[in-house]
């Protein structure tokens, strides 16, 4: 337990050595997999209010379909689109990583606070999206921050334009 929260802080924290560190360590996928049910939870929490037990489980569920389908996007991009000579990377290791880039959604939950929820939930994604820029740099290889940023956004406005075309559709 001791190391899932020094993970758990260190990624919220930005820390590159924990994404590498999660990166390198296949026995992570279940701590990611918690990271991301914790913090889909916390979003919805805050985001809503009381949302109830079926309210959770269907936030944590939509939480690793979203969680699954933006990382494997996100590899395909980075590690077969646009890699570099050093990016040496599998979709595991992508799911380890940006499942950790998710602890930053934790802060979500204070969302229930009348004052702070629009603009907690703000902070939260904007958080998430760079602690996602972090963890796609290490799973990648990356020498450059600015390439992760590309890869993630590109990464993100696929996602977000499936689920728009998902949605709208009557």
């Amino acid at each position: 337990m001791h190391s899932f929260l020094r993970r758990l802080l260190g990624a919220a924290k930005l820390r590159a050595a924990v994404y590498e560190e999660v990166e390198a360590d296949e026995r992570a996928f279940t701590q990611a997999l918690i990271v991301v049910a914790l913090s889909s939870a916390a979003m919805s929490i805050g985001a809503v209010g009381r949302i109830g037990i079926a309210g959770l489980l269907m936030a944590t569920v939509t939480g690793f379909i979203g969680w699954a389908l933006w990382s494997a996007l996100t590899y395909y991009i980075g590690a077969r689109l646009l890699p570099t000579p050093s990016t040496e990377a599998n979709w595991g290791q992508l799911l380890r990583t940006t499942g950790f880039a998710m602890s930053p959604g934790l802060i979500g939950v204070l969302g229930v606070l009348p004052a702070l929820r629009g603009m907690i939930v703000y902070v939260a994604f904007l958080w998430i999206l760079i602690a996602s820029v972090v963890a796609v740099r290490q799973a990648l290889d990356y020498r450059s921050t600015g390439r992760a940023l590309v890869v993630c956004v590109v990464g993100w406005a696929i996602y977000a334009g499936l689920l728009l075309a998902l949605f709208s559709v009557k």
